[in-house]
């Protein structure tokens, strides 16, 4: 035994005498472990890094000094021939309104400069075009959002705290989740998981099991400010839906019906229309009205039982504003809108409307 255990070690050292190589030890991997190594090779190019500088005035200065302000965020490149990337718009608000700039680092470690094309305030979106794609871009596939199901395993990748292109993965927890933004507009329709997304990962992708894109990370709740479990994503589908007129015109035309609507214990009630307005144009009547009592006195004048009470549109019953204005504008473009009315209140004598939209 210990004669052929010698001559092994001589054969080893033979080897390597002879230059030959030697190959690392691989530890066994599950069949699962071994998917996510390759998602994430696959993947990952497709992640960049955003940094941002936007200039404030500092309130404490004596001389109100305009200060620099640096922030990071994460981007998914979704046309690599093009440079074209997607991103969230809070991640570049501040610097696109102070004249400050938008800088991407690449998977390779080129830096380069970023044009603004577009955003949409609805969504969360905004879109970049890199100034100097490199041939070496990679871009991520698109999937279908409206085929997930809770429970289904998700990867996310992005910067968290300047951590570049990091991977967290778990399930879908929740869909067709709703949640207000910081500024009061509502964000809707949003994939709820409990990967790990932290602030800097806004912006980056949210993925399925074979790689594709499926969401991009925009929010999460949290009471420290660190993931809680509880982290939200822009379904690919809505961002599909409006990418090629951001593209194209840099903005998302949405319809506007020309009036106010509140909320009452009645129901979604006409509280104001605007003059030369499509609400006005087929006999809306609202809340208030304006008068003019002469030259020089102008107001609004009550009348709550001469309103109007949007009780259905196309069909449907409505029960808050928030269901008007979806039902609004999820309906097609180029189609006249049915609108149930009801004169005073829920009670009040029923009519039909059709109104199509001013889309702008």
């Amino acid at each position: 035994m210990r004669k052929r255990f010698l001559v092994a070690v001589c054969f080893a050292f033979i080897g390597i005498a002879r230059g030959e190589a030697q190959s690392p030890t691989v530890l066994p991997r599950t069949p699962e472990e071994q998917r996510s190594i390759d998602l994430y090779k696959s993947a990952n190019k497709a992640v960049v890094f955003i940094t941002t500088r936007s200039y404030v005035v500092d309130p404490f200065a004596f001389f109100e000094d305009i200060k620099p302000q640096e922030g990071t965020g994460t981007g998914t490149v979704v046309d690599a021939a093009k440079g074209i990337v997607v991103t969230n718009l809070h991640v570049i608000e501040s610097a696109i309104k102070t004249g400050g700039s938008v800088e991407i680092m690449l998977a390779s470690g080129v830096n380069s400069k970023a044009k603004l094309i577009g955003f949409d305030q609805d969504n969360d979106i905004a879109v970049l075009k890199i100034a100097e794609p490199t041939r070496d871009l990679a871009s991520l596939p698109f999937g279908d959002s409206s085929r997930l199901e809770v429970g289904q395993r998700v990867y996310a990748i992005g910067n968290p705290f300047g951590l570049y292109r990091s991977m967290t993965s778990g399930i879908i927890s929740s869909l067709e989740r709703t949640m207000k933004t910081g500024v009061g507009s509502q964000l809707r329709d949003l994939i709820q998981t409990d990967a790990a997304i932290n602030p800097g990962n806004s912006g980056g992708p949210l993925l399925d099991s074979s790689g594709n894109l499926i969401g991009i990370n925009t929010a999460i709740v949290s009471q420290s400010g660190s993931s809680a479990g509880i982290g939200f994503a822009v379904p690919i589908n809505s961002i599909r839906r409006i990418l090629p007129e951001i593209l194209a015109t840099g903005k998302v035309s949405k319809p506007r019906m020309g009036w106010q609507l509140v909320d009452t214990d009645q129901g979604v009630m006409v509280l104001r229309i605007a003059p030369d307005s499509p609400a006005l144009s087929v006999g809306i009547s609202p809340i208030q009205r304006i008068f003019s009592g002469g030259a020089f006195v102008q107001g609004y004048r009550e009348d709550i039982d001469g309103a109007d009470l949007i009780y259905k549109v196309n069909g449907e019953r409505m029960n808050s504003r928030d269901e008007v204005e979806d039902a609004i504008r999820q309906a097609p473009r180029s189609q006249k809108i049915t609108l149930t009315l009801r004169r005073g209140g829920v009670y009040g004598k029923e009519r039909e409307v059709q109104v199509l939209p001013r889309w702008e």
